[in-house]
């Protein structure tokens, strides 16, 4: 993929998701040629040819798209309803709307920003909400709009509900950049969007705070970093991404959360750029990614 992200005009990208059986695949292609659309690339995956699940990821590139998207949609619902599936069609000349929320952390948020400045990240950054106020002049350096919501006690209601008057109607999903508040599950349902979060790969290991003093008191030898979509259950979401890297007994509890960092900037920005592309489709408590 090219490290600069050219958002293509004319170019659609089709989920199907639904029960595997014959003939899907003809469906969809027969769908895309009768509808003047030219496949670019198309992944597909069942999780078992008898009785199991079928999920496809089709981007195709079709002249006037914008003028066409309510016949194709029309042609999608007759085609596939049918056949108990479910869809999703998108422009991909459209950048997907991301909210960042954060707490005093602002190596993921920097991370995000910073490769949204250089056309790497296909979406556009309407806002910044923080339960703090220090990363609040690196987020405006960047012509980002910065929100103060303070957060204290542990009564979240009035923060959430400020929260979500800035976020609704205004975002297509939501970024936990390290923002270090539980999320209730009333503001899950309420906000109707997406929200992925990025955390270290200790749970449920090290549970709690300092966890890489812990990891450092324990001796381990990997660390790694967790992106997901966040459900009520905490931190037990789907699972986007994941990596690893290496450590070792000459590293502190500091050289750890050092080195984590990194793993958690990098595992956060690529779950963006597939939830961004589309490229991830939820599947009960796992996730299928085509990368």
């Amino acid at each position: 993929m090219s490290p600069h992200i050219e958002l293509a005009r004319d170019r659609a990208c089709l989920i199907v998701h639904g029960p595997d059986q014959p003939g899907l695949v003809a469906q969809v292609t027969g769908l895309v040629t009768r509808n003047q659309g030219n496949i670019i690339s198309l992944d597909q995956y069942s999780d078992n040819p008898q009785g199991g699940a079928f999920f496809q990821r089709v981007v195709f590139h079709r002249t006037d798209l914008a003028g066409a998207m309510d016949e194709i949609q029309a042609d999608l619902d007759k085609t596939l309803t049918p056949y108990g599936m479910t869809w999703t069609l998108t422009d991909q000349s459209i950048p997907k709307r991301m909210g960042i929320l954060v707490s005093t952390s602002d190596h993921c948020l920097l991370e995000l920003l910073w490769r949204h400045r250089r056309g790497e990240l296909p979406v556009t950054i309407p806002m910044v909400i923080s339960n703090h106020t220090n990363t609040a002049e690196d987020v405006r350096s960047f012509s980002i709009p910065f929100f103060h919501v303070p957060s204290a006690g542990p009564d979240k209601t009035a923060a959430e509900a400020k929260i979500l008057e800035l976020v609704q109607g205004n975002v297509d999903f939501l970024v936990l950049a390290r923002y270090m508040q539980i999320i209730s599950e009333d503001f899950l349902d309420a906000v109707g969007v997406p929200v992925i979060n990025i955390h270290h790969s200790f749970l449920p290991a090290f549970i709690g705070a300092a966890p890489y003093r812990k990891a450092a008191e324990r001796g381990v030898k990997l660390i790694g970093a967790t992106s997901h979509y966040v459900t009520k259950d905490l931190d037990e979401g789907p699972i986007i991404e994941q990596d690893v890297t290496r450590v070792d007994h000459s590293m502190t509890a500091a050289d750890l959360q050092a080195r984590g960092a990194y793993v958690e900037r990098a595992v956060l920005s690529r779950a963006v750029q597939w939830h961004a592309e589309d490229r991830v489709i939820r599947h009960g408590n796992h996730t299928i990614v085509f990368d």
